[in-house]
């Protein structure tokens, strides 16, 4: 099937009645022609929305989730949390790479992404030994992408320290060292996987993992108009080290140096000063927004009230994967704020409303900027990237479209999505993936060999 009759779809200039969409054989749309007849023989429904993008993953932190969930005689934090992660990455094959990732994957489709920002750092073998195609690990997370359906921008990513200063790695980040020849290796290394259901960009980790000259040279080296994706300020630890390191905070100091644009993502950027906000929100750059997942490891709150009053783009990612459902993400971003405020209704604009409607349609543009793909929006030249809602639902069994998307992002735990189209293809049908119970074999083997 190649074309779909939407009684109501989410279009770039808000919702659309009888909207005709058709995609071709390498799966963009070709047309989404609204005010159209339902043609013969063509499938129907109800209410059809863009497909969500998750701009920051660590996909083998999938298998992870749940696990460190038990206190300890001390206080917990990110940095305790860090070290359990550290050994549990020591022990990941790159079957197990892929295994995982082709889980996550599913599951994230499932629930209505159809584009994932891989921020890949599992580059070496456990003892720090370069695998025979340096790019190894790498390919194995665009094989899951590829037997999933996942639409992925996979981000190589350029580890050289242990913290400011140029401090050498420990044993547990053996894994992750990298240089900017390392990583531009890499990138080439998947040029030929480059298509349109995958890019290839990179990312520096952070301020404290990679100098700021490398961070440049990166920069330089990739080339033009590739995504660039960047850890910053999620910790006040951070923040404080680079202070003392440089005199300035991580925003304020990335900018200083280096002037990010629209080919930017800025992960976290938990914690930003007046200043900063208004510099990153000015930047074009995207703030990458992960509430689940910063939740889940205390980093603190995104001062999204001001970033969306000076104009800021931003995005969603599940990152760590405590959870793989863009409406969680996106009720908690707007749950963080209310708590913090005191207040309702804190994410919107003058021309819309909507909390729903405008946290959707925000998290699409940013996500698509992020991800470097065509992506993003129901229009001619786009992916193929579509999510049909179960109409029958009864939080949705005959609600107005105005109300499709407070319901479905404020209104109970069950998944809304029915069926699901990345890059011109069914993934997901009735709620079930195409290769879900192939893929969950592969992954229930994984965990095994991790156990063991």
């Amino acid at each position: 099937m190649t074309a779909l009759f939407a009684r109501h779809a989410l279009l770039p200039q808000g919702w659309q009645r009888d909207v005709l969409l058709e995609w071709d054989s390498a799966g963009d749309l070709t047309q989404v022609a609204p005010g159209a007849r339902p043609p013969l023989n063509v499938a129907r429904a109800e209410y059809v929305l863009p497909g969500m993008v998750n701009l920051h993953s660590h996909a083998f932190q999938r298998a992870l989730g749940g696990l460190t969930e038990t206190g300890s005689d001390g206080p917990d934090s990110f940095w305790t949390w860090r070290d359990l992660m550290y050994r549990f990455a020591a022990r990941i094959t790159p079957e197990g790479i892929e295994a995982i990732a082709a889980q996550l994957f599913a599951e994230c489709l499932r629930h209505g992404y159809t584009s994932v920002c891989e921020f890949h750092y599992l580059q070496r073998a456990a003892d720090g030994a370069s695998y025979a195609r340096p790019a190894e690990t790498a390919e194995r997370v665009a094989a899951a992408a590829q037997l999933a359906g996942m639409g992925v921008t996979l981000l190589p990513v350029l580890y050289s320290h242990a913290g400011f200063g140029a401090q050498p790695l420990t044993a547990g980040q053996a894994r992750f060292r990298t240089d900017v020849d390392d990583v531009l290796g890499i990138v080439e290394a998947l040029a030929p996987l480059r298509g349109g259901q995958l890019e290839v960009g990179a990312a520096p980790h952070s301020l404290r993992a990679a100098g700021i000259d490398a961070i440049r040279a990166l920069a330089a080296g990739l080339p033009a108009a590739r995504p660039l994706h960047i850890h910053i300020a999620e910790q006040e630890a951070e923040v404080a080290q680079c202070i003392a390191h440089t005199g300035q905070r991580p925003v304020a100091y990335l900018f200083d140096q280096l002037a990010p644009d629209e080919r930017w993502c800025l992960v976290h950027a938990t914690h930003l000063d007046a200043a900063e906000v208004t510099a990153l929100a000015a930047s074009g750059a995207v703030a990458g927004l992960c509430p689940t997942t910063e939740a889940n490891l205390g980093d603190g709150l995104f001062p999204l009230a001001p970033y969306i009053a000076a104009g800021g783009r931003f995005g969603i990612g599940s990152d760590s994967h405590v959870s793989q459902s863009p409406v969680e993400e996106l009720r908690w971003l707007e749950y963080g704020q209310r708590l913090q405020h005191r207040q309702r209704n804190v994410a919107h604009v003058p021309a819309q409303r909507s909390v729903g409607d405008f946290l959707w349609q925000a998290a699409l543009d940013g996500g698509a900027q992020a991800t470097g793909r065509r992506v993003g929006a129901l229009a001619a030249g786009r992916r193929a990237d579509l999510l049909v809602l179960d109409a029958q639902h009864p939080n949705l069994d005959g609600v107005d479209h105005a109300e499709v998307l407070g319901r479905m992002v404020f209104c109970g735990n069950d998944n809304l999505v029915r069926d699901v189209l990345c890059g011109g293809r069914w993934v997901v049908q009735g709620g079930r993936h195409r290769a879900q119970e192939a893929i969950a074999t592969r992954y229930r083997q994984a965990l095994r060999d991790l156990r063991s």
